[in-house]
C-alpha cells in the first residue's frame, strides 16, 4: 500500500496546495480533509483552531501517512508546532515557504500580506519575514470577506472582482511590489487579485511554494513514491460533500485523474 500525503485546510482552500503537489508529484497519493462544515477559522479563537487541527490530524493518523501537510494558514499560525511535537513524520506548515518565495521576489523589499484575520492577528508572517530578512517592511491587511466567498464556490462570480476591489482598495495604493496570499484559498481568487493590485505587484501563493516544499523534504528524505501506478486519491470533508464535490472538480479539473475519487463525511464532534 503506497503511503500518502495527508493535506488538511479549513475547508476547500487547501485544494490549491493538492492541487500543486498532483502536478509536481504525479504519483503521490493525497488524502485531504476539508473541515468544511466549521470554516471560516480566521475569526475563531486560537484555542478553537488549535482543538480542530488536532481533531483532523488524529482522523488523518489511521491511513497511516507518511506526510501531514497544514494547509490553513490560520492553523498553520497556532497550532504548527504542536503537531509537529505530537507526530514522528514530518510536518508541513504553509506560511515560511510563502515567506522565503517572497524576500527572493520583493526589489524594494516592501512586501504586502493578506491572509485572515487570525493569520494577521498572529504576526506569523511578519516574524517570518523578518527572520530572513530583518530590514523588510511588512504591510498587512486581514481580507475577511474572501473565504466565504471561495467555501461558497462563488469565486467565479460576477460579484467576486467587487468583493476583491473592496478587500484590497488599501493595499492597492501603496508601493509594495509582492503581496503574499497568506490564505490558500486566495489562489480561487488569482485574477481578480492580481487585475485589482496590477502587473508591478508580484503574486506569492503560498501553495505553489509550499508543494515545492513538500517535493524537496520528501526527496531528501528518501521518501518520494516509488510505484508507478496512478495514485488513488481520496477527499473527505465535514460540511455539504455536494458543495465540496462541486468546488473540487471545478478546481482540480480532469487533467489530476483524480477517478475513482472516495467522498465521504467524516463525523466530527
Amino acid at each position: 500500500m503506497q503511503q500518502a500525503i495527508a493535506i488538511l485546510d479549513s475547508g476547500v482552500g487547501g485544494l490549491t496546495v493538492a492541487k500543486e503537489v498532483m502536478r509536481q508529484l504525479p504519483q503521490e497519493k493525497i488524502i485531504y480533509f476539508g473541515d468544511t462544515a466549521r470554516a471560516p477559522y480566521g475569526p475563531r479563537e486560537p484555542y478553537e483552531v488549535i482543538q480542530f487541527t488536532h481533531q483532523i490530524v488524529d482522523y488523518l493518523l489511521q491511513f497511516q501517512p507518511k506526510m501531514v501537510v497544514i494547509a490553513c494558514n490560520t492553523a498553520t499560525a497556532v497550532a504548527l508546532d504542536e503537531i509537529r511535537a505530537r507526530l514522528s513524520i514530518p510536518v508541513v506548515g504553509v506560511i515560511h515557504p510563502g515567506a522565503r518565495a517572497a524576500i527572493k521576489s520583493t526589489r524594494n523589499g516592501i512586501v504586502g500580506v493578506i491572509g485572515t484575520e487570525g493569520t494577521i492577528r498572529s504576526g506569523a508572517y511578519e516574524l517570518a519575514l523578518r527572520q530572513i530578512s530583518p530590514s523588510i517592511h511588512v504591510v498587512s491587511q486581514s481580507c475577511p470577506s474572501l473565504v466565504p466567498l471561495v467555501e461558497k464556490g462563488l469565486f467565479r462570480s460576477e460579484d467576486t472582482l467587487e468583493v476583491v476591489e473592496q478587500s484590497l482598495r488599501d493595499l492597492s495604493r501603496l508601493p509594495l511590489d509582492c503581496l503574499i496570499l497568506g490564505c490558500t484559498h486566495y489562489p480561487f481568487l488569482t485574477d481578480a487579485i492580481s487585475q485589482v493590485m496590477g502587473p508591478r505587484v508580484t503574486l506569492i501563493s503560498s501553495a505553489d511554494e509550499t508543494a515545492r516544499e513538500i517535493s524537496t523534504i520528501l526527496y531528501h528524505k528518501g521518501m518520494l513514491a516509488t510505484s508507478n501506478r496512478v495514485p488513488v486519491h481520496q477527499f473527505f470533508c465535514s460540511g455539504d460533500p455536494f458543495l465540496f464535490k462541486q468546488i473540487a472538480q471545478s478546481w482540480l479539473n480532469e487533467e489530476t485523474r483524480v477517478t475513482p475519487v472516495v467522498w465521504q463525511v467524516p463525523h466530527i464532534i
